[in-house]
């Protein structure tokens, strides 16, 4: 029986792109579901896909899972050759902390600079709290490149788990303009390039649903 995932829109919703990249990434063949953030029924359709009433959701069989994080490792288990986490003992650990640091953490930089693909690049002033997440995340992301990244682009060389959970954040550092050294700007310009994030772009773009929430120049709506 093929995956299911349900997503939200593609400009706004960054908890929708992690599962998503991940599965393009890996080649792991799935359907897909889109519930507009915009609609008015969103929290009935949403309640009608999980318990959580939130996007995404993975539909596998009888298996409903939620939260993407959980999602992540549903497929790592389901699919252990794809590569989702480092085979290396000690990589998977780490990747598996910064992925999970980065599920419940950097709620300043989320909260000022929402994910909005179709926004023109432009800077933005940032609060201090939200630059203090800057800082931590692009040491996390230097330690990770510097320990076991090698073999690629990537924290952990190839794409994965650990970086689906990082894309989200590496466009919101590109479209508000925040300054970053050149670890980091490497970093987020591999996210940027790699073909499963410029598929979800490319899509994102066509999409007219806005969400007011999510465009910090309200009511003016920037558009590429």
């Amino acid at each position: 029986m093929a995956l299911k995932l349900i997503i939200g829109n593609k400009n706004y919703s960054s908890w929708s792109l992690r599962p998503w990249i991940a599965l393009k990434a890996a080649g792991i063949p799935f359907e897909e579901q889109t519930i507009a953030l915009e609609a008015p029924d969103f929290k009935a359709q949403a309640y009608a896909a999980s318990p959580a009433g939130r996007v995404p959701v993975l539909i596998d069989g009888d298996a409903v899972v939620w939260e993407s994080i959980a999602i992540l490792e549903h497929l790592a288990e389901r699919f252990p050759d794809r590569g989702l986490w480092p085979s290396d003992p000690a990589a998977r650990a780490h990747a598996r902390s910064l992925a999970t640091e980065m599920h419940g953490g950097f709620g300043a930089l989320r909260s000022a600079a929402p994910m909005n693909l179709w926004r023109p690049i432009e800077v933005r002033p940032m609060p201090d709290a939200a630059l203090k997440d800057v800082k931590v995340l692009s040491r996390r992301w230097a330690e990770a490149r510097e320990r076991f990244g090698q073999g690629g682009d990537f924290l952990y060389g190839s794409f994965g788990a650990a970086d689906a959970m990082f894309a989200p954040v590496a466009t919101r550092l590109r479209t508000y303009g925040i300054p970053m050294d050149a670890t980091t700007q490497a970093y987020v310009d591999a996210i940027h390039a790699h073909p499963a994030f410029v598929e979800w772009k490319t899509l994102a773009l066509q999409e007219t649903g806005i969400v007011p929430e999510d465009e910090v120049d309200w009511p003016v709506v920037k558009r590429v």
